[in-house]
């Protein structure tokens, strides 16, 4: 008789890879390096640091700059690639071994801290159909962050960084909260622009 299929294995923490990289660093980490130790966990990292910095106070517009590359994410994802592409001249950019470990122990326990809070559970999808579901949410809210709406970009950026810890962790009540967060935010642009257009219309009559 056969016996059930073994468990699928949760994926190792963000906090143990970081944590391995920095103690094999000999000379130089590459981006490229990172991405490959990432492995299938390069989109959602990726899409988080992404997205956090669009969550920094920039300058109005910024969006514009910053944006572009969550599409470009996102859009991969929806896609199927198994990793994500990147310009050869961002992938061989690299930091010296000791700065990347001194920026690694201040890190690693701050991601340890958001690690305790989201862990794999209740996860909806099978493995290899997660990142092309969630990477059509990523692809809707990542297009909202890089429309030049003024005030209109940080809830979908913040919604943005819950998605991709939520795909991270396989994380389900986090990605329901990540996707309550997404409409919520998308409502709230609807809002903007349809206030703005009755604003302009008034002035111009």
């Amino acid at each position: 008789m056969l016996g059930a299929p073994p468990a699928e294995l949760p994926p190792r923490r963000l906090s143990r890879i970081f944590r391995d990289l920095a103690k094999r660093a000999e000379d130089k980490v590459s981006i490229g390096e990172i991405r490959q130790a990432l492995g299938d966990r390069s989109f959602a990292t990726l899409f988080v640091f992404f997205a956090c910095l669009n969550l920094l106070p920039f300058p109005p517009g910024s969006t514009v700059i910053l944006g572009p590359p969550l599409v470009l994410i996102a859009i991969q994802m929806v896609m199927g690639n198994r990793t994500v592409w990147l310009p050869n001249f961002l992938l061989n950019k690299s930091i010296g071994a000791d700065k990347f470990r001194h920026m690694s122990e201040r890190f690693i326990p701050r991601l340890i801290l958001v690690e305790r809070l989201i862990k794999p559970r209740y996860w909806p999808f099978a493995r290899d159909h997660a990142d092309r579901v969630i990477g059509l949410i990523a692809l809707v809210l990542s297009i909202a962050v890089t429309l030049p709406i003024p005030l209109g970009n940080w809830f979908p950026a913040f919604s943005c960084v819950l998605v991709g810890l939520a795909l991270s962790e396989r994380d389900g009540i986090l990605l329901s909260i990540a996707i309550t967060c997404g409409v919520l935010s998308l409502l709230v642009i609807a809002g903007v622009v349809v206030g703005a257009s009755m604003m302009a219309g008034a002035v111009m009559h």
